[in-house]
């Protein structure tokens, strides 16, 4: 199974690409732990990489996309793969669609967590004052308004890009957790 799980910030993918990982065995890939590894590997790519993070500079799409490129062809991607919080926008998606065609590898789905933005920020604030640790830096109502923003502009429309490939299923993410999982598992045996 080669899924990819969108949402805002907040929309809590990453706890739902966790349940999925779990309970069908295949790696939920974090592209930012996958530039860490790749960089401390030393790969070709993670060389690359290194440098240009070294300036502070945004890694480009193309190395992300070979980072990506070089991870699924770990066993443990054997049986398939999640990808959470890439693509960030349509070129990105483009991009990981040729590698993938390159590979001959085809995604099964792309889950999208549907949310209300004003409750969403309610509930990410709420979250950040109850955390142990405290909460980030960018807990903020205004940074949070901010990020879903830059979702909206540069993200969404990737939802849109995998709906025209008949691949896109649009969930509630506003239901509790173990409903969410449900109906990504639902969602999942149409496929």
């Amino acid at each position: 199974m080669k899924l990819i799980f969108l949402g805002p910030p907040g929309a809590g993918k990453g706890t739902q690409a966790q349940r999925i990982q779990e309970a069908h065995h295949i790696p939920q890939l974090s592209t930012g732990d996958m530039l860490r590894a790749a960089v401390a590997a030393e790969t070709p790519i993670g060389k690359q990489a290194k440098d240009i993070m070294a300036r502070g500079d945004l890694v480009p799409d193309g190395v992300v996309v070979g980072i990506i490129a070089d991870r699924i062809e770990a066993d443990d991607c054997a049986n398939g793969f999640i990808l959470d919080g890439f693509p960030r926008n349509v070129a990105q998606a483009e991009a990981l669609d040729a590698m993938l065609l390159d590979k001959n590898i085809a995604l099964d789905a792309v889950i999208e967590l549907a949310v209300d933005p004003d409750v969403l920020v309610q509930r990410i604030l709420k979250r950040a004052q109850e955390s142990e640790n405290g909460p980030r830096e960018d807990d903020t109502e205004e940074a949070l308004q901010h990020r879903l923003r830059v979702y909206e502009e540069q993200t969404a429309p990737v939802a849109d890009y995998y709906a025209g490939k008949g691949i896109l299923r649009t969930l509630d993410g506003m239901q509790e957790m173990d409903e969410v999982t449900q109906q990504i598992e639902a969602a999942l045996k149409e496929f």
